[in-house]
């Protein structure tokens, strides 16, 4: 059995459209998505505002994109893929993210899965790999839908670096999450380790070809996925083995992935990838695989929005709250969320730690996006010839 293999590179704007493109092919993507199917690349918007470190630039989309195109894939087998989130709206982080504009110029199918798309039942999907899924059947036991389209399709998932409150870090594996499951896919929280194992089972079976592109460019630490700490690392990462990129996205942000991180220890012991950091190939810059930021992670200054999950989901509160998150009631805690992330956390404490993320090369480059042209390689300048604003 071969080795598996994450690419990884140093970028910096100059360069990182020519970056990717050499770091898919590092990693070996032609040889894992199909020409002939449609490929789905699926976009994280862990919030619909600006946050860096928080969901797929546009640099990444972009590059992902004009490495398919320059290889030869048929633009018309390709779209952009996207989820709806009950916290989160997909349609206004699109464009607050600058998603929107880049699949615009591209002319490329924009697909939410919740406007018009027909999902199927898992084992009409998946057929008697159902019968061995580690706990979806036992969180919704009248059974749950997957997309329909995706049966037969390419993914390629594209998520950052980021560390998260409910899993340590996450990546590739939990970026299936939102694509996979419905609205209802909080009910699986309690569980969230064993939930991501079972959707990458799922992804095996149902897709052509799985592939991972994570960007680095900024990475968050703290209580993620939205109340970080930004930091400029300027690295980017791919891989076809999902669980290898994940280990090696924690160990650089100074994570164990087999002791930190129970998804990867769970799928690796599963042969469903590799969790382990030294039997993995890296390829690229290995110096920057070497790197350790000693990141302080999620649970060292938890929100107090983050607090009341663990406290809701595995603590004190779980025997009171939790089971009205899964009847007519539960809209209260999206609007809890809301209240706090968007109308408290941002504009006291989140507001700052964006301006000076913008003061950096990548935020420059996003703030001026839509008035700036690369040539080939990259943005050889991040400033436009007049002053603009995010």
């Amino acid at each position: 059995m071969s080795r598996s293999t994450v690419a990884i590179l140093k970028t910096s704007p100059a360069t990182v459209l020519a970056d990717y493109h050499r770091l898919m092919n590092l990693a070996g993507y032609q040889d894992v998505i199909d020409r002939t199917a449609d490929t789905a690349l699926k976009i994280n918007i862990s919030w619909q505002q600006f946050y860096p470190a928080c969901s797929t630039t546009p640099w990444q989309l972009e590059g992902v994109i004009r490495a398919l195109l320059a290889d030869g894939y048929s633009k018309d087998l390709l779209h952009a893929c996207h989820n709806r989130t009950v916290v989160v709206s997909a349609k206004t982080g699109e464009r607050l993210n600058k998603h929107l504009p880049v699949i615009e110029r591209h002319g490329l199918r924009n697909i939410h899965l919740y406007e018009n798309e027909p999902w199927i039942n898992i084992r009409e999907a998946i057929g008697d790999l159902s019968d061995k899924l580690l706990v979806l059947n036992d969180v919704y036991p009248d059974g749950f839908s997957i997309p329909r389209r995706f049966l037969g399709e390419n993914i390629i998932h594209l998520p950052t670096v980021k560390t998260h409150i409910f899993t340590t870090t996450t990546g590739a594996m939990k970026n299936a999450f939102g694509g996979l499951l419905n609205e209802k896919r909080h009910w699986t929280h309690p569980v969230i380790h064993e939930t991501l194992v079972d959707l990458l089972m799922i992804q095996k079976r149902i897709h052509k070809g799985v592939f991972a592109v994570m960007d680095g460019t900024f990475a968050g630490d703290g209580p993620g996925p939205r109340c970080m700490i930004p930091y400029v690392k300027n690295v980017i990462l791919a891989s076809a083995d999902q669980v290898a990129i994940d280990a090696v996205a924690a160990r650089l942000m100074g994570f164990d992935p087999l002791d930190d991180c129970k998804f990867i220890r769970i799928a690796h012991d599963m042969g469903l990838g590799c969790g382990d950091t030294d039997e993995i190939q890296i390829v690229g810059d290995t110096e920057a695989a070497a790197e350790r930021w000693n990141f302080v992670g999620p649970f060292k200054e938890m929100t107090f929005a983050a607090r009341m999950q663990h406290r809701i989901y595995w603590g004190s509160l779980k025997r009171w709250i939790e089971w009205s998150l899964k009847t007519w009631l539960a809209p209260w805690s999206y609007l809890a969320s809301i209240a706090y992330h968007d109308w408290m956390w941002m504009p006291f404490i989140g507001k700052s730690r964006v301006d000076q993320a913008l003061n950096s090369d990548w935020g420059e480059l996003f703030a001026n996006w839509e008035h700036l042209q690369p040539d080939p390689q990259g943005w050889k300048s991040v400033t436009p010839t007049t002053p603009t604003n995010v």
